[in-house]
């Protein structure tokens, strides 16, 4: 069960988790070593699976944001599986939904015609529903 101070933690690491023990435990009334010691059990309990970064796809040349919902042609799907393993360059996240839908794939690409080259190799195995982000809130 966590505690007030480890859901203070968990919000300052998600808003930075370069922080250091020291500027953590400020931030959350502890010590530096009283942090680093809560920071190491969030860890082995596997509330805290990772570190990540959130990189400006823009600045990468990736200026089209977009979500596909699947709709699988079957129940065997392991042809579309298979084909989104080839398009990592392009494919943000990747999950198997219920409701409408078999999955939903997010997506950046670079350009137009680059997004349609993925549609159509996309075909080849599902369905889809395209949704372009406009704006991110």
């Amino acid at each position: 069960m966590l505690d007030q101070t480890d859901m203070n933690i968990l919000n300052e690491l998600k808003g930075n988790s370069r922080i250091t023990m020291k500027e953590l435990g400020d931030k959350v009334h502890l010590t530096g070593q009283a942090a680093a010691a809560r920071v190491a059990k969030l860890e082995d309990q596997g509330v805290i699976e990772e570190y990540t970064i959130q990189v400006n796809q823009s600045e990468m040349g990736y200026f089209i944001h977009a979500f596909l919902t699947i709709y699988t042609q079957n129940t065997f799907h392991k042809s579309y599986l298979t084909w989104v393993e080839t398009e990592k360059d392009f494919v943000i996240n990747h999950y198997k939904i219920s409701g409408d839908g078999c999955y939903i794939l997010e997506c950046q690409f670079p350009s137009y015609e680059r997004l349609n080259e993925f549609l159509v190799d996309l075909n080849r195995h599902a369905n889809y529903k395209l949704s372009i982000v406009i704006n991110k809130q």
